[in-house]
C-alpha cells in the first residue's frame, strides 16, 4: 500500500499554512481616513510623507523617496547615481528580471556574475574579473532577504571607483553587522509588491544617505521638478512615479506589525535550518555571524538528487506539494537565458539592440545548478506558521526520503 500522498497515501499536512496578506482594522481605518480627507495624492496628503520618514529612520537612512514599484526604485536609484548609456553594471545571474531591466531602462548594460551556492547571493570573489573600463556600478541583490557580503563589496567599490546600488526588494530590515541594508551603498531600492513581507499590492522606496542622489531621486520620480521650485517648471527628465496615499495608508499599518513578524520568520528559519540540515541530501544556507538580521522573504534550501535515488527536482517538489507543503522551484531558467537577453530585445516592441554583449555565450555553473537541479524556496507567509507547521515540513521531507522507492526517477 502506498505511503506517499502523491501515490494516494495520507498527506502529512492536516491544517493549512497562514494566509497572505495579513490585514485587520488598522488598514481599513487608515484607508477610511484617506478617502474621507479627499487628499488622495501624495502631494496633498500626509500618509506617504509619514511612511517615508518611518521607513527611512528604521533603516538608518537619511533620505527616503517612495515610488510606485520596486523596479522603478532601482531604475531611479541608478539614474540618480549617475549611471547612464553604455555603462556596465554588474548583477547576479540568479535574480528577478527587474534587477536587470532597471539597468537597461537607464541605457546601461547588465553584466552577469555567478552566485555563491552557500548564500545564493552574488559571488563577490568573481566580481573583479567582470570589471571592464565601462563598469561603473555593481547591483548586489540581497536575495531572499539575506544580506550580501557588504564588507568585501565596499572594498571592491572603493578600489575600482564603482557605485553600489543595492537591490533590497526582499530585504526589509535585514542587517549586515547591525547596519540595515539598502543605504550601505550609494542607494538602494525596496519593493512592496503583493508577495512581499511588507505590501501595498504595488509600490517601492529608494533609500540613500547621499544628499545629491536624494535630490535627483525626488526629481526623476516627480516629473523633473525640483525642491522648492514652481509647479510647472521641470528641470530634469522625469515621470510621474509617485506613490498614492492609499498605498501608504496600507503600508503604515503593515509596517507596524512587521518587526514581530520578522522575528517569527527568523525563529522558524533557525528551526528549519537545524532540522533539515540533518537530512542526508538536503543542504541549507551557510550561517554567517555578520548577518544580524534577515527578513526571510524566502527560506532557501538545496536538493541533492543523488541522495534521493536521482529523483529530478521537479518530481521531489511535486511529492512534497502533495504532502501539503507549499514549495517553489524558484527561477526556472537563468536570467541571461531569458528570451529578452537571448534576442537582445531591448528596443521598442522587442526591437533588437546590440549592446556589445553576447548573452548566449554565458554559462554560470552555480546559477544553472540552482535553476535546474537544486534550489527550493519556501515563501515568506509559510514562515509565519507555528512550530507544528515547521515540523510538518521536516517530516514531509523525511517521509519522501524514506519512501523514495515509490517514486520513479
Amino acid at each position: 500500500m502506498a505511503k506517499l500522498a502523491i501515490n494516494g497515501g495520507a498527506p502529512i499536512k492536516k491544517k493549512p499554512f497562514p494566509k497572505w496578506p495579513v490585514w485587520d482594522h488598522h488598514e481599513l481605518n487608515n484607508l477610511k481616513e484617506v478617502i474621507e480627507s479627499g487628499k488622495w495624492g501624495s502631494m496633498q496628503g500626509d500618509k506617504v510623507k509619514t511612511f517615508t520618514a518611518k521607513y527611512a529612520e528604521h533603516h538608518q537612512a537619511k533620505h527616503g523617496i517612495c515610488v510606485n514599484s520596486g523596479t522603478i526604485a532601482l531604475s531611479i536609484a541608478l539614474k540618480s547615481s549617475g549611471i547612464g548609456c553604455g555603462e556596465e553594471v554588474i548583477v547576479p545571474g540568479y535574480t528577478f528580471v527587474a534587477s536587470a531591466t532597471a539597468i537597461l531602462d537607464v541605457g546601461a548594460i547588465p553584466v552577469f556574475v555567478d552566485i555563491d551556492p552557500q548564500t545564493y547571493n552574488i559571488d563577490v570573489t568573481k566580481i573583479e574579473a567582470a570589471i571592464t573600463k565601462k563598469t561603473t556600478a555593481v547591483m548586489p541583490v540581497h536575495f531572499g532577504g539575506r544580506p550580501v557580503d557588504m564588507d568585501s563589496l565596499l572594498k571592491i567599490s572603493k578600489k575600482h571607483n564603482l557605485k553600489i546600488i543595492e537591490d533590497a526588494a526582499q530585504a526589509w530590515g535585514s542587517e549586515w553587522n547591525h547596519k540595515k541594508v539598502g543605504a550601505i551603498g550609494d542607494a538602494g531600492g525596496f519593493s512592496f509588491q503583493s508577495s512581499k513581507n511588507v505590501t501595498s499590492a504595488e509600490g517601492g522606496i529608494i533609500l540613500t544617505n547621499d544628499d545629491d542622489i536624494a535630490k535627483f531621486c525626488r526629481s526623476h520620480s516627480n516629473c523633473g521638478r525640483v525642491d522648492g521650485g514652481v509647479w510647472y517648471e521641470h528641470y530634469y527628465l522625469g515621470g510621474n512615479f509617485r506613490m498614492t496615499e492609499f498605498q501608504a495608508a496600507v503600508l503604515l499599518a503593515q509596517f507596524e506589525r512587521y518587526p514581530e513578524m520578522k522575528k517569527k520568520r527568523e525563529k522558524n528559519a533557525q528551526f528549519l535550518s537545524e532540522h533539515l540540515s540533518q537530512i542526508d541530501g538536503i543542504e541549507v544556507m551557510k550561517n554567517d555571524p555578520r548577518i544580524t538580521g534577515n527578513s526571510i522573504h524566502l527560506f532557501i534550501w538545496r536538493y541533492k538528487k543523488e541522495h534521493f535515488n536521482n529523483l529530478p527536482k521537479a518530481k521531489f517538489i511535486e511529492a512534497l506539494q502533495k504532502e501539503g507543503i507549499i514549495l517553489s522551484a524558484g527561477y526556472s531558467i537563468p536570467l541571461y537565458t531569458q528570451p529578452l537577453f537571448k534576442n537582445l530585445a531591448f528596443g521598442p516592441r522587442g526591437k533588437r539592440a546590440d549592446v556589445g554583449v553576447d548573452y548566449n555565450s554565458y554559462f554560470l555553473p552555480e546559477t544553472e545548478r540552482a535553476c535546474y537541479e537544486e534550489a527550493l524556496w519556501l515563501p515568506q507567509f509559510v514562515m509565519l506558521g507555528d512550530e507544528d507547521d515547521m515540523k510538518d515540513i521536516v517530516n514531509a521531507v523525511v517521509k519522501v526520503k524514506e519512501n523514495i522507492n515509490e517514486l520513479k526517477s
